[in-house]
């Protein structure tokens, strides 16, 4: 089959580029993948952090044309211009962000009218921070889709209360081990980041956001330090909030020299160093649907502890990783699993001793086949 991807990849940042690159490359290993990225993803006074761009100097690649801007309608009539001109038997999409709304529409519109296939992979449906506008500029774009991917249950819900008529396929989002091999021994990322090698490391990724409820992993640490347990708890990433808000907290809390913040992107030669230095992950969400941070957590082999506000059935019926379920902003019920859990693993599992079943890409490839291969017939 002839497929066309939609989406970012290097040099754009983080876990929506690495999906999109992710699953180009597994689509090539089967059939001819094209991926048509992004000009420009926002305008500079819409995005919140300091560079939508990778600093990484060991970036995931693949090859793409860089073709659209969501503020210039022209390039997106070319982008399908470009497209219907090679023809494909399906286009996927990515869909994470409702200000491409109005773009994605439009491409989508041209590339329906061409009788081409149009699959929406569905990362969030709606911004975690929605607008009243949000919607209706998702149901503008994803009422042309033929076929939607979603990777837990809440999101197909979420589909299905924007359009009931939605053929939806459920497929988890695969496990992140790309960076896996990265790993180094545990002493010496605790000595190079600065902390006890003795010490309880939990560790909390990616950007600080308030859905992610990094304020209860602070409350968390607080209390266990009240029962006598050192809980270090090493923050690494770009803040999209006040930084010196948790920094007072955490001084509120008397926890401040239990606490390294690295407040900036952790570019992909960095990651392992900081989950070699854990023994644990802290995914604390008070909302969400599905995490790249987590995803690569257990490509790093790591307990996880994982708030239910972003429970999928894959997660919830897993066995094969070591993940312990915590309220949503419930800081006591968090310090209980961080204790459980440091109990239970003392030490992080080995990189690849505990992770993700190597064929979790070719299942997502699969379920794409399936869904286009009868469309063709």
């Amino acid at each position: 089959m002839d497929i066309v991807i939609i989406g970012p990849v290097y040099p754009y940042r983080g876990g929506i580029a690495h999906f999109t690159t992710l699953l180009a490359r597994a689509l090539a290993k089967r059939h001819v993948t094209r991926v048509v990225s992004f000009r420009r993803q926002y305008p500079a006074w819409l995005y919140p952090g300091a560079s939508d761009r990778d600093p990484s100097q060991q970036p995931l690649r693949v090859e793409a044309e860089y073709l659209l801007d969501p503020l210039y309608p022209w390039t997106w009539w070319k982008a399908a211009q470009r497209i219907a001109a090679l023809e494909p038997d399906a286009v996927i999409f990515q869909w994470w962000i409702t200000f491409w709304g109005p773009a994605y529409a439009a491409l989508a519109y041209l590339l329906h009218r061409r009788g081409i296939r149009l699959l929406f992979v569905i990362h969030n449906l709606m911004p975690h921070e929605a607008r009243p506008w949000d919607g209706w500029l998702a149901r503008l774009a994803l009422r042309y889709g033929h076929n939607f991917l979603v990777q837990t249950e809440r999101e197909k819900d979420r589909l299905l209360a924007l359009l009931p008529h939605a053929a939806w396929t459920i497929v988890p989002h695969p496990v992140y081990d790309m960076f896996a091999g990265g790993r180094i021994p545990t002493s010496e990322a605790r000595r190079r980041l600065g902390l006890p090698e003795t010490a309880s490391v939990a560790l909390f990724f990616g950007i600080v956001r308030p859905y992610k409820g990094l304020r209860y992993l602070f409350e968390a640490i607080g209390k266990l330090r009240q029962r006598g347990k050192t809980i270090h708890l090493v923050v690494a990433g770009e803040f999209w909030e006040d930084a010196a808000d948790y920094q007072q907290l955490a001084e509120s809390l008397g926890i401040s020299e239990q606490i390294k913040i690295e407040a900036r992107y952790i570019p992909n030669e960095e990651i392992g160093l900081y989950f070699s230095a854990a023994d644990v992950f802290a995914a604390p969400y008070v909302d969400g649907t599905q995490s790249g941070a987590v995803k690569m957590a257990l490509g790093f082999g790591l307990p996880v502890i994982i708030s239910r506000a972003i429970t999928s059935d894959e997660l919830a019926n897993d066995r094969t990783h070591r993940l312990y379920w915590v309220d949503s902003k419930n800081a006591d019920d968090l310090a209980n699993e961080i204790a459980h859990c440091l109990d239970d693993n003392r030490t992080a599992a080995p990189a690849g001793a505990v992770g993700g079943t190597p064929d979790e890409w070719e299942t997502l490839v699969e379920k794409i086949e399936a869904i286009i291969s009868p469309a063709m017939d």
